[in-house]
């Protein structure tokens, strides 16, 4: 949903007006389908707290962009009344195309205004719709993201990931302690609210975050693929999971790269399931067998058996903080942090361009085929008629692959779709039977057009992104990318890295779940989800 940051060296001006948001109101993307699939309303925040109907430019004025995501722009913005510099979310009615991402969105609110205020979570200011637009207005987070910080410091210590740990951890017992499981805890989600030495560590973006009550449990598969605890795989979870989530970061603090590591998604997923974390090798031998103990009890594969977020903070590694071992963990660790972090910019920038070209046309397209093929108008289609409605969507996948597909959207084995489900296997079949919008993205960077990307094209994209001193990472980025070593990225290569750990949920919201139910289908085949942590 795009982040509150505001980069250091931004420069404020009044450049976007409310006035200039395009005139397209809610009705005319809604769904003309059975009542069985109720329509987005007109008023999404309606009844959500601290909501009102109204212009934004009643009470703000938008200033300049400060990044984008699959549904909205986030801009600066100044309220009127005090002159305050915020950060207002604007969502496009028009991009919310079913009910569920309604409730999504109206699911977002309602949890930022249920947490109390904290200095480690990014406030709700206010929430406000007109014909065309929600914005969310919220305190701006100006000090950047965490690894950005990280290595720009001089110096990097056991030390100051122990302050990290322990504010991602209070985060969770809050959040916890009022029955809100986050869901998608990462580094691009820990922004610092300013640019001062000890300013406050926030986190943000709760639109995965869902409420719970105790003993509940959850199967929907949501994340980040690096970050997704074992059990949210075996699509059986509760709140333990966001336990996992840190641990994965704290690991990453320490050395600079995920524990669970493979060249695929589902190889990722195998990694996670098996459950062995890697102590071996720089900078491992110069850190403190407690950092190292705590790790193993926050990466658990029992979630019976992990550490509660009360347990962690009381673990003797976060009760020492302040006598944890404050020697730099070496260039090693944040040379890896720098390309980590940049690789996961590269590829948000790339999954950007997708979602900006999903159309509206694209979708409008869709619901016409479900209408034709919706013979009964009962609001769900057959598997005989989505197969042929898939093929007239372009599909040449064999039927084999259409049934895990069909497998995968239809959450309860009903064997027929409705029409979400079928919005959701339409486009998880067009991004994946074509490379339609992986061509796309890659003519972003490839900016002179020679079917190749290059260094400097690479270093352009990431600084216009707001990234500094991005040119020695751009380097290290070719590296791993450019297998043939002829200092460019080709198509190829290009998607290849595209694929491997990739958090699609950024492209879309119905493509993550058909993407995600799909591999969950293969990890049952295949045996992965039997196995025993090692």
């Amino acid at each position: 949903m795009g982040n509150c940051c505001l980069s250091p060296t931004a420069v404020v001006r009044e450049d976007v007006k409310p006035s200039s948001f395009p005139a397209v109101s809610v009705l005319h993307h809604q769904i003309d389908i059975p009542s069985k699939n109720p329509l987005p309303p007109k008023t999404v925040l309606a009844g959500a707290a601290l909501s009102r109907f109204g212009s934004i430019g009643d009470l703000y004025v938008l200033h300049r962009e400060l990044g984008r995501g699959q549904y909205g722009v986030t801009y600066l913005c100044v309220e009127r009344a005090t002159n305050e510099l915020l950060a207002c979310k604007s969502i496009s009615k028009r991009k919310l195309r079913t009910a569920t991402d309604v409730a999504d969105v109206r699911k977002e609110v309602a949890i930022m205004r249920h947490l109390p205020e904290s200095l480690s979570i990014v406030s709700l200011k206010d929430a406000c719709e007109d014909e065309r637009d929600l914005h969310l207005v919220m305190e701006l987070c100006e000090g950047g993201e965490l690894f950005d910080r990280i290595v720009s410091r001089g110096h990097y210590t056991e030390r100051a990931a122990a302050g990290v740990a322990r504010t991602v951890t209070e985060v969770v017992q809050l959040c916890h302690g009022y029955g809100v499981i986050h869901r998608d805890l990462k580094p691009e989600n820990l922004l610092f609210a300013n640019l001062k030495e000890n300013s406050p560590l926030k986190v943000i973006d709760f639109w995965l975050s869902i409420f719970f009550k105790p003993g509940e449990r959850f199967s929907e598969i949501v994340g980040s693929p690096y970050y997704m605890a074992p059990e949210v795989l075996k699509r059986n979870y509760g709140p333990e999971i966001d336990i996992w989530s840190a641990g994965v970061i704290l690991y990453i603090l320490l050395c600079g790269v995920p524990p669970f590591w493979a060249e695929s998604e589902q190889g990722i997923a195998r990694a996670v399931l098996r459950g062995l974390v890697n102590f071996k090798g720089d900078p491992w031998p110069n850190i403190s067998e407690n950092a190292k103990d705590l790790i193993r009890r926050m990466l658990e594969p029992d979630p019976k058996l992990r550490l509660t977020a009360k347990q962690v903070l009381e673990h003797p590694w976060l009760q020492n903080a302040k006598k944890a071992p404050n020697v730099p963990l070496g260039d090693v660790v944040k040379m890896r942090l720098k390309k980590f972090s940049m690789m996961s910019r590269f590829k948000r920038i790339a999954l950007r361009v997708i979602s900006d070209r999903l159309s509206i046309d694209e979708t409008e397209d869709i619901k016409e085929t479900f209408k034709m093929l919706d013979t009964d108008n009962d609001g769900v289609v057959s598997y005989a008629d989505l197969k042929n409605g898939l093929k007239k969507l372009g599909s040449i996948l064999v039927d084999s692959e259409v049934q895990t597909i069909i497998e995968a959207v239809d959450t309860n084995s009903k064997g027929t779709l409705d029409y979400g489900e079928f919005v959701a296997a339409s486009l998880f079949l067009q991004r994946v039977a074509n490379d339609e919008h992986l061509r796309m993205a890659f003519s972003y960077f490839d900016k002179d057009g020679n079917g190749f990307i290059e260094p400097q094209e690479l270093t352009d994209a990431l600084v216009e992104d707001g990234a500094s001193h991005s040119a020695d990472v751009s380097y290290d980025i070719f590296q791993e990318i450019d297998n043939d070593k002829n200092g460019r990225i080709s198509f190829d290569e290009f998607v290849a890295m595209m694929k491997t750990g990739t958090d699609w949920r950024k492209a879309s919201r119905h493509y993550s779940r058909g993407r995600f139910n799909s591999l969950n289908i293969r990890l049952m085949k295949d045996g992965t989800l039997n196995l025993v942590p090692q």
